[in-house]
């Protein structure tokens, strides 16, 4: 069903076959309907501050280390450099304000795919952004029967966040050091996607948000879903 996309992926890359062996997931918004919670919080804890975000902003910068994307707004708004001590506490408002939330659900469909990619045979490995430790110790709660912590990215793995490649590039090393020709990436952010492609691994979009499809398309996501449980009902036929 989707050789063509194959093709055009291994050809734009000069690769010889797909062979995946690992499928890397984001968390927010891919795993979890958290980013209502996320826009909630970072609009009212950056009001604290001084900054207006938008939830545009929210979704424009997700997938982005937290204190990078407050650095990027206090420069553009208020013409500050802050340093990364003083980025990381008003991140830590921002993750109190989150964690005072309900807490999100894990989206349909989730656990089912990635039963269906541990069936055969492949390693899930989850790469985010966040530095939350709560968050991580969550990730594993919910999915250690597919996931362990070896094969976990975040914030404190990478020096450079997304959309830098090295998140996911990580995530091949810690699948076993992987070529990108064996990997897979479901991202729902631009600046995700933009990660994925970056690091020449085959990237998937779920665009279970409120952007434009063309938002995640035009970063160069080689497929698009609008739910995760649409993907895992045509799993087989990417492995074909």
């Amino acid at each position: 069903m989707f050789q063509k996309e194959i093709k055009q992926y291994l050809d734009r890359h000069g690769f010889g076959a797909f062979s995946p062996k690992a499928v890397l997931f984001d968390m927010d918004g891919v795993l979890y309907d958290s980013m209502p919670n996320h826009v909630q919080a970072w609009r009212r804890s950056m009001a604290t501050f001084g900054i207006d975000m938008t939830a545009a902003d929210a979704y424009a910068t997700e997938g982005m280390k937290g204190v990078d994307t407050i650095r990027m707004l206090a420069r553009e708004q208020q013409g500050r450099q802050l340093s990364e001590a003083e980025a990381q506490k008003m991140y830590d408002l921002k993750s109190q304000f989150f964690h005072e939330m309900p807490t999100a659900p894990v989206f349909d469909g989730v656990t089912d795919l990635m039963g269906k990619i541990r069936a055969a045979g492949l390693t899930v490995g989850i790469v985010t952004g966040s530095g939350q430790k709560p968050l991580i110790r969550r990730l594993l709660d919910d999915f250690g029967a597919y996931v362990d912590e070896a094969h976990l990215v975040t914030a404190y793995n990478v020096s450079r966040g997304k959309p830098a490649p090295d998140p996911y590039l990580k995530g091949l090393e810690l699948a076993g050091g992987l070529r990108p020709w064996e990997g897979i990436v479901v991202e729902n952010a631009p600046l995700g996607v933009r990660a994925g492609v970056a690091a020449n691994i085959f990237t998937v979009a779920i665009n279970s948000g409120p952007l434009p499809d063309s938002s995640l398309l035009d970063e160069g996501a080689d497929l698009l879903f609008h739910s995760i449980r649409a993907f895992c009902e045509v799993w087989e036929d990417v492995l074909q």
